[in-house]
């Protein structure tokens, strides 16, 4: 084999171990990317069901229920226009309050609850996540539309 074909069949076996070094590394991060969802969007059918996704809005008031297991609890999240009960089984953070902000890491099931792995409650009383302070804005600005 003469060196110039040595020389391509290297750059040829370098260029298919970088593609597939690039496959792998794609393929792992789509599985691991969760995106973010309204409360509208998921009532519209637009969030992916079994899949994980986040959603997040304002913990509806009076929709807080403790199960007796002291770990489950249910509650409503809310972006003012609609709503989506979600389940989670953990400790939830000391911040997590009715009416406050919140974003939830889940999957929606065939029943249209939510199941929650982790939740993330807002951390003074200035700050909501910016995700569910602009989905809330926009369910306002929605529901404004509506009415006039």
């Amino acid at each position: 084999m003469k060196s110039r074909h040595k020389k391509l069949a290297l750059i040829v076996v370098v260029l298919a171990g970088l593609g597939i070094a690039a496959a792998l590394v794609l393929n792992a991060f789509q599985s691991n990317l969760v995106f973010f969802f309204s409360p509208t969007q998921v009532a519209n059918g637009e969030a992916p069901i079994e899949r994980a996704f986040r959603i997040g809005g304002l913990v509806e008031e009076g929709s807080i229920q403790r199960q007796s297991d002291g770990l489950s609890v249910h509650f409503v999240v809310t972006d003012t226009a609609r709503t989506i009960p979600v389940i989670y089984t953990g400790i939830l953070p000391d911040l997590f309050k009715e009416g406050k902000g919140v974003v939830a890491e889940g999957r929606l099931g065939g029943d249209g609850v939510f199941t929650a792995t982790q939740v993330l409650a807002k951390h003074d009383e200035n700050y909501m996540p910016p995700e569910a302070a602009h989905a809330v804005e926009q369910a306002q600005k929605a529901q404004q539309t509506v009415v006039e």
